[in-house]
């Protein structure tokens, strides 16, 4: 892990901490990267609540309760995909922030959506945010850019709340 990462990880256990907020993780194509870098600095058990690796609709459906027709009308990489998985991510385990993520690493094009499309969403205080990334390169570096975006993003929104 590079010197910026660990820096991103070390600010979300700060944030938290100085907050009191629990935390929850809803991942899709980052495959528990996220919760892994959560929990590779000592003391997130003070803040860090669950992680959930969905990667299948049947999973995102069955374990988080998404919606059947969120998944039939936007599909599994959309925005309201990822929207809806940290809100019951958040819902599910009573945190006051969950994030998530979904998306296509490849190496083929799925649901006619590009290689490299990554919808990430926070999810806080009843009010979802979703960013949308376009990222290159091959599988394993979308998905570490992935997750260190979706880090990145989860700072940002509550830095500013």
């Amino acid at each position: 892990m590079d010197k910026e990462t660990f820096m991103i990880i070390r600010k979300v256990h700060e944030i938290f901490k100085k907050k009191g907020l629990k935390l929850s993780v809803a991942e899709s194509c980052t495959g528990g990267l996220i919760s892994h870098y959560i929990t590779l600095l000592p003391g997130a058990s003070a803040f860090f609540e669950a992680g959930v690796v969905t990667y299948s609709a049947e999973s995102k459906m069955k374990i988080l309760g998404l919606s059947s027709d969120t998944i039939s009308s936007y599909g599994v990489i959309s925005k309201e995909t990822a929207g809806e998985m940290a809100e019951r991510m958040r819902l599910l385990t009573k945190t006051g922030c969950a994030v998530s993520t979904t998306g296509n690493l490849g190496p083929d094009v799925l649901e006619r959506k590009d290689i490299g499309l990554i919808y990430t969403a926070v999810s806080m205080n009843g009010k979802t945010f979703v960013r949308e990334l376009r990222l290159n390169g091959k599988r394993e570096e979308i998905k570490e850019r992935a997750a260190v975006s979706a880090l990145e993003f989860l700072i940002e929104v509550i830095s500013n709340r």
